[in-house]
C-alpha cells in the first residue's frame, strides 16, 4: 500500500505550473503524498496542461487551478477564497512563485544597471507575493488550529552573488519574512 501522509490535507502551491520550474514537481509530490492541491499561476495554458498531467496521477479531484498574480494582494485573497471554495480548507501554503530580472534587465547586470521597474517587479513577486499569500491564508489556518507555510528561496551564494540583483535580495527578504512569521506564529 502506498504511503499517503498528507491524505486529507489541502495545499496551495504558487508558481505551480511552469514546465521548467520546481513548482510542478512539488505539486506532483504533494498529490502523490495524498494532498489535494490548488495550483496558482499566472499562465493559464501551463495551468491547464499541468493540471491535466497531474490528474492522470492523482485523479480528477486531486487539483484545482487558480489563475492569479501573487504580487497583487487582491489576487492573493481571491486565490485563497477560491481554494477554500473548491477544496474546503487550506492546510499548507507553499510559496514557490518566483521570477528573475532576465526579462527586464541585462543578464548579470550590476545593481546600478537594474531599471527600477525590474527591481519592483521581481521584489513584488518574490517577496511581496509570499507576504500577500501568507496574510490571506493565516486566519484560516489559525481558525482550524493547523497549518504550514513553506517558502522556496535560493542558496546563500545566490542571494549574495554579484550580478544577482534583484533576485538574490528578494529571496533573502523572503527568508527573513519566513523567520519573522515563524516567530509570530
Amino acid at each position: 500500500m502506498m504511503d499517503r501522509p498528507l491524505q486529507g490535507k489541502n495545499a496551495i502551491v504558487t508558481g505551480a505550473a511552469s514546465p521548467i520550474g520546481i513548482g510542478r514537481a512539488m505539486t506532483v509530490a504533494l498529490v502523490r503524498a495524498g494532498a489535494r492541491v490548488s495550483m496558482v499561476d499566472v499562465n493559464r495554458e501551463w495551468l491547464d496542461q499541468t493540471a491535466n498531467d497531474i490528474r492522470e496521477i492523482g485523479g480528477d479531484d486531486s487539483v484545482i487551478t487558480v489563475l492569479a498574480d501573487v504580487s497583487n494582494p487582491e489576487d492573493a485573497e481571491e486565490a485563497v477564497a477560491r481554494t477554500i471554495e473548491g477544496l474546503g480548507a487550506v492546510h499548507i501554503l507553499l510559496n514557490n512563485a518566483g521570477i528573475t530580472a532576465r526579462s527586464y534587465a541585462p543578464d548579470r547586470a550590476r545593481f546600478w544597471e537594474i531599471p527600477p521597474e525590474a527591481w519592483n517587479k521581481v521584489v513584488s513577486v518574490n517577496l511581496s507575493g509570499p507576504f500577500y499569500m501568507a496574510r490571506a491564508v493565516v486566519s484560516h489556518m489559525l481558525a482550524q488550529q493547523w497549518g504550514r507555510i513553506i517558502g522556496v528561496t535560493t542558496s546563500m551564494d545566490t542571494m549574495y552573488r554579484p550580478g544577482g540583483t534583484p533576485y538574490g535580495p528578494s529571496k533573502a527578504g523572503h527568508e527573513a519574512l519566513i523567520a519573522t512569521m515563524a516567530g509570530e506564529l
